[in-house]
């Protein structure tokens, strides 16, 4: 099952930038740099990925910015449930592409407009989502797309993460669950 780290300022410091993303290396196949917060964004994107692109990530992908994504030679983008209209614009640029959704409907339309990937959320609680999914709903979305579905929310355990996996989910993404505090 592909594990996808998503990065936010309680899991990422560019002051101890090198030692967080070797510990994210050690549980994550993918990342992103997520930063909703912060007006240095661009900046911290390049460190980011100069960084990261010395682990074992198979894709180091940005949040939201598919042109910066591109013009820094990104794997590819994680587009938000609101970008249905940059997924081709992201294809266009040779980016690896997951959006986020939230219904079997926004999953469909972004399998069709040819995102590689997409999230699924919330599955489990987790803090200001909404009320969770569920895994029956996860379940249903799988069954109904050709591309992979990650599970995204309130994922922070391995209890969660084997319940995604017996959804049929390609994969799990989590912030909490990559985070120093939860590891050991």
């Amino acid at each position: 099952m592909l594990a996808y780290a998503i990065t936010d300022s309680s899991t990422l410091n560019f002051n101890s930038l090198t030692s967080d993303l070797k510990h994210f290396s050690q549980k994550a196949d993918m990342i992103v740099y997520r930063d909703k917060i912060t007006n240095t964004y661009n900046k911290n994107a390049s460190i980011f990925l100069v960084e990261a692109k010395k682990h074992n990530f198979s894709k180091i992908l940005l949040h939201s910015n598919y042109k910066l994504a591109h013009k820094l030679k990104a794997d590819g983008v994680h587009l938000t449930s609101s970008q249905f209209s940059d997924i081709q614009k992201s294809k266009d640029l040779g980016l690896f592409v997951i959006i986020s959704t939230h219904s079997l409907n926004e999953a469909v339309k972004a399998q069709n407009l040819g995102a590689n990937l997409v999230t699924f959320s919330p599955i489990f609680a987790t803090p200001n989502k909404g009320n969770p999914k569920g895994i029956e709903k996860l379940r249903n979305v799988v069954s109904h797309l050709s591309i992979g579905v990650i599970a995204l929310g309130g994922i922070v355990s391995i209890e969660h993460i084997e319940a995604c996996e017996e959804s049929g989910a390609y994969g799990f993404a989590s912030i909490r669950y990559f985070s120093k505090k939860l590891l050991v």
